[in-house]
Formats: C-alpha cells, sequence, structure tokens
C-alpha cells in the first residue's frame, strides 16, 4: 500500500455515467492507498443502522416515501469523514450529483479546513455503455464486480475474491435503460465538470481501454495528489 505524505485527508470525486468503472476503480484505490469509498446508498443505510440522528433523520423521511434532503445526506457524510479510518481520506461516488450538492460538499470541507484534492472525470463513449452495463453482474456473496467480455472469473463460475458461486445482475442493466440514465446523467451530473474544471481540480482519465491501465492512470493521479 502507497503511504501518503501529507497529513491532510485526501478527498477525490469520481464522476462518470453509469458503466463508467467508478465502483471498481475506487475500490482499487481503496485497496492502493489506503483510503475510504463512501457511497451515497451505503452511507444512508450504515447511518439508520446505527441509528445516529441524522439516520435517524433519513429513516423517517425514506419510511415516509420521499428523497432524502441534501442537509440530512451533508450530516451523515460529515459524521462519517469524521470516523478514523477516514484519516487518510475518502473517495465519493454517487455525491454529489448536482452543483448545489457540490455548493453543500464545499462548505462541509471548509469547515474543517479540507477541501476537495481532486476531481476525477472517467470519460468514456455514450455508445459503449450499452455493451459495458448489459454485460455487467456481481458477486452474490461479496459484491465482486464482472462483465461478460471485459472481466470474468479466473474460474469459470467461482468468485475470485470470495469464492462464492452464485452471481446476481441488477434488472435496470439492460439496453431499454441505458438511454434515460445516461440522459440523467448528462442533465444533473455533467455540469459538475465545469464546476470543478472552474476550480481547477478536474482532471480527466480515459475510461475507454483495460482496467488495469485505467487504474494505472488512476493511481498515478491519485499518487501525485496525495504527495
Amino acid at each position: 500500500m502507497d503511504v501518503a505524505a501529507t497529513t491532510t485527508p485526501a478527498v477525490l470525486i469520481l464522476l462518470g455515467p453509469p458503466g463508467a468503472g467508478k465502483g471498481t476503480q475506487a475500490r482499487m484505490l481503496e485497496d492502493k492507498f489506503g483510503l475510504v469509498q463512501l457511497s451515497t446508498g451505503d452511507l444512508l443505510r450504515d447511518a439508520v443502522a446505527a441509528g445516529t440522528e441524522a439516520g435517524l433523520a433519513a429513516k423517517a423521511v425514506m419510511e415516509a416515501g420521499d428523497l432524502v434532503s441534501d442537509e440530512i445526506v451533508i450530516a451523515i457524510l460529515r459524521d462519517r469523514m469524521a470516523q478514523p479510518d477516514c484519516a487518510k481520506g475518502v473517495i465519493l461516488d454517487g455525491f454529489p450529483r448536482t452543483t448545489v450538492q457540490a455548493e453543500a460538499l464545499d462548505g462541509l470541507l471548509s469547515s474543517a479546513g479540507q477541501k476537495i484534492s481532486a476531481a476525477i472525470s472517467l470519460e468514456v463513449q455514450d455508445d459503449e455503455m450499452v455493451i459495458r452495463i448489459s454485460g455487467r453482474y456481481t458477486c452474490a456473496g461479496c459484491g465482486e464486480g464482472y462483465h461478460d467480455q471485459f472481466k470474468q472469473p479466473a474460474e469459470e463460475g467461482k468468485c475470485d475474491k470470495c469464492g462464492h458461486t452464485e452471481f446476481k445482475r441488477r434488472a435496470d442493466d439492460n439496453a431499454e435503460t441505458v438511454a434515460s440514465r445516461l440522459a440523467a446523467y448528462h442533465a444533473q451530473t455533467a455540469p459538475l465538470i465545469d464546476y470543478y474544471q472552474a476550480q481547477g481540480v478536474l482532471n480527466g482519465i480515459d475510461a475507454m481501454g483495460q482496467i488495469d491501465d485505467i487504474a494505472n492512470d488512476m493511481q498515478g493521479l491519485v499518487r501525485e495528489v496525495m504527495n
């Protein structure tokens, strides 16, 4: 594992449409640099399970069938980033999704004497996303990701990571839903590229190659940021 020279926790943001490989690359960065991947869904579930003040607020909203507010998500994120395992830094996957959320995140970090270290945009071609998304599946045991074309288990039918033999696919990982998901990304999240470009922290990574090649590029960038 690489050791960071800085004492200020790194805050990395991964940008990219569905299927760009954000989750896969985030896990590899976790292993390499001792960072912690934080996704909005996991944060909400963990906070609700832990019964924190923000978690209880989120639970009430979700049980009412409403969307959790940005204020609650920021409160949950603040609590999580204060935990000891985040001392080296975090990778934000799935948040922020809008410029309003990005501004709220800046406020949170500023209050803690921190700032965004890098916003990494995984650049892909929309027409390739149909192939990527429709071929994705995960281990039912540990959640490790695989793909029919790009990343199959070394031993057919057996997870490389945990040895589980059952796999699952998301019901919405099909060609029919890809267009609407990409449209939502471009409308809501892509403006973040301009936002972080203006801050001077945006970095683009060509994410159309092999996973290991993309990982090398990502790790080289993160190494520079953390050192």
